[in-house]
């Protein structure tokens, strides 16, 4: 298989009580699994096409053959987005952002209060399913949404935090109130993997 799903780095009980365990347990082995294997299937159809990492494939997407390209587009970016996910959230986590990151935060939007809100805000109007990002470019830190899977680094540009607003990362435990979901998403963030995510986008 030329894609792989990686084992949570966590415990699925880890995030309580802000993410729940029966959400981890279907959001990782069933939703990022039949995204992993949605891609492999598309990429037997053009073996050339295992020795990429899916993030290349993305940033790429115009050259993947375009009988395969919206599948990969959306399995593939399923699969990144959600390996990035489980890594920029761990236990005991949240609290103000520390680092680079930190200080870029405040710099750009004033305050980690501020940037939340419009962040939050950001979030919560995408329509449908979709992701909320964190990105850099031209030297500032930026907010971007992006429909169903779509990842920015096929806009070029390489997201350092993202938060998954698809009803199925959180409908259990919120039902329909995304607001109050993203609100409690900020306790499991990891900063550290966040600023090495910066570090990476600075250079």
């Amino acid at each position: 298989m030329a894609h792989e799903l990686a084992p949570l780095p966590y415990d699925y009980t880890a995030l309580e009580p802000h993410i729940d365990e029966t959400t981890m347990r279907l959001h990782h082995d069933k939703h990022h699994q039949a995204y992993v294997n949605n891609l492999n299937a598309a990429i037997e159809k053009h073996p050339e096409l295992a020795k990429h990492a899916a993030e290349d494939l993305l940033r790429n997407l115009n050259t993947v053959p375009e009988d395969i390209r919206a599948v990969v587009r959306n399995n593939g970016g399923g699969h990144v987005n959600h390996t990035m996910f489980w890594q920029i959230m761990k236990p005991q986590g949240g609290g103000a952002p520390t680092g680079k990151i930190g200080a870029q935060i405040t710099k750009d939007f004033g305050s980690f209060d501020e940037f939340k809100k419009l962040f939050n805000e950001a979030a919560t109007k995408q329509f449908g399913s979709g992701w909320g990002w964190l990105v850099f470019e031209g030297g500032k830190l930026k907010i971007l949404t992006t429909p169903n899977q779509d990842n920015p680094l096929s806009q070029g540009l390489y997201p350092i935090l993202g938060n998954d607003v698809w009803e199925h990362a959180y409908y259990l435990k919120y039902q329909n109130r995304r607001a109050d979901y993203l609100a409690a998403w900020w306790n499991t963030v990891n900063w550290d993997e966040v600023n090495k995510r910066f570090e990476h986008a600075a250079k």
